[in-house]
């Protein structure tokens, strides 16, 4: 897929899960809730064990069906690991410049993390195509994204960090360009008690909040 088309499916979808487990197995299970609740795209972050083997089967399982992606990617080394294991789009929770330019090269979309109004721009200017805003909610929450865009409407900006079903539309309205939500709705507590059921639920919510958002700012 081209990451023209990445960058479209992640606009379009507007909801970033960001997949956190203690196991494999259980990172398993919540892609498939998720995937279930109508999300499709999937950022599986490189602190679950064996991260690396799960982004390789889920890009084989999910193919063309499946936006994959790697999340808390530290370094260059780690990011071209993932990309050739099948990720799509990585993900980094601070601004690392030999980061971008190894997704550069290999034609990946990229979304590194940033704080500070100078660290947007250094990240905008460096090649990101989306700038990871983290931690969202302890910078101010909706506020500080919608006070970044006034000055800087050309940079796509995900919020990360707070995002709930309470904020959610919130973000959209102050001008994001997805929503990267995390423990909100990868609830690894409810998978462990069987209740995959209400990731599913929760996805199918955010996607609705995005959507109807987006209608009523159009």
């Amino acid at each position: 897929m081209k990451k023209s088309e990445v960058i479209n499916r992640i606009v379009e979808s507007g909801v970033i899960p960001v997949v956190r487990a203690e196991s494999a197995a259980i990172a398993m299970r919540a892609i498939e809730a998720i995937k279930e609740g109508g999300v499709s795209i999937l950022e599986i972050t490189m602190t679950v064990p064996g991260a690396i083997r799960v982004i390789e089967e889920v890009a084989a399982r999910f193919q063309g069906d499946a936006i994959v992606g790697a999340g808390t990617v530290l370094d260059a080394e780690t990011a071209r690991a993932c990309i050739l294991a099948g990720a799509q789009f990585i993900v980094s929770p601070a601004l690392d410049l030999e980061t971008i330019s190894c997704c550069r090269r290999y034609g990946i979309t990229v979304m590194p993390g940033a704080m500070t109004p100078t660290e947007v721009i250094a990240a905008w200017k460096a090649g990101a195509d989306f700038v990871k805003v983290f931690p969202a909610n302890a910078l101010g929450g909706a506020g500080y994204i919608k006070a970044l865009k006034a000055p800087l409407p050309q940079i796509e900006l995900v919020p990360t960090g707070g995002v709930s079903l309470e904020t959610a539309a919130d973000f959209i309205k102050a001008g994001a360009a997805a929503l990267g939500v995390g423990s909100d709705l990868v609830d690894t507590k409810a998978l462990s008690e069987g209740k995959d059921k209400l990731i599913t639920d929760r996805a199918k919510q955010f996607i609705e909040i995005v959507t109807n958002t987006r209608a009523l700012r159009a």
